[in-house]
């Protein structure tokens, strides 16, 4: 069955191994999330329980949000988010997840918010290659021709200037190097997305067991 937790993402780090291998490790702070409510296959069609982590201001907080904490005698939450896959038998609204969920040598996927970038060009947001640069060259770092003559439109797809970063990202099969109960940490190798003090969503792998075949 599906297990997951809320946390912080830190920083990153790094540790030795006893054969003197170096690892890249990411910090992630998870303090004891909340059962905030449960999903079934009869009431809602699926099965999930919904976690909150990170409590939030009462001043911050609107109605729904209180009364549906006040369900699971708790605080509103910061962040809120459902782990699928789970069976509801197995927690109480109210229960507390910590990071004893998982142990060393666990395979997890991690999912956070990438770090924003703003409006970028096409050669930085979709690596693609400018013009010269001399010899009278009017075509530097613009995006190219867009169908001018035919088919006197733009194709829809055209890789153009815009938005960049800020999207939700998953990063799969990280192995879970120590897992600290007392400082609610979890150090997992490799990086995650998003930046320092980032949210992410900790959750045991979908493919392990295809990557490992």
């Amino acid at each position: 069955m599906a297990k997951g937790i809320l946390g912080k993402k830190l920083g990153m780090t790094q540790l030795f191994k006893e054969n003197g291998e170096l690892l890249p490790v990411t910090v992630i702070e998870a303090e004891p999330n909340v059962v905030l409510q449960k999903k079934t296959t009869e009431s809602d069609g699926y099965e999930a329980i919904q976690l909150g982590f990170h409590d939030k201001k009462e001043a911050r907080a609107i109605k729904p949000e209180k009364g549906h904490a006040e369900k699971a005698n708790t605080t509103p939450k910061r962040f809120v988010r459902e782990i699928r896959g789970t069976n509801p038998e197995d927690y109480e609204v109210g229960q507390e997840v910590s990071v004893a969920t998982f142990a060393e040598g666990d395979i997890v996927d991690v999912t956070g918010k990438s770090k924003g970038k703003g409006f970028q060009g096409a050669i930085k947001r979709h690596n693609q290659s400018r013009g010269p640069m001399t010899h009278g060259s009017r075509f530097h770092r613009a995006p190219g021709a867009m169908g001018v003559i035919d088919p006197n439109h733009v194709l829809k797809g055209k890789k153009l200037p815009g938005r960049m970063g800020n999207n939700t990202v998953t990063v799969q099969n990280l192995e879970i190097v120590k897992v600290d109960t007392e400082r609610n940490v979890l150090l997992v190798k490799g990086n995650v997305p998003g930046a320092k003090r980032s949210y992410v969503t900790v959750q045991n792998a979908v493919k392990a067991n295809t990557e490992k075949a």
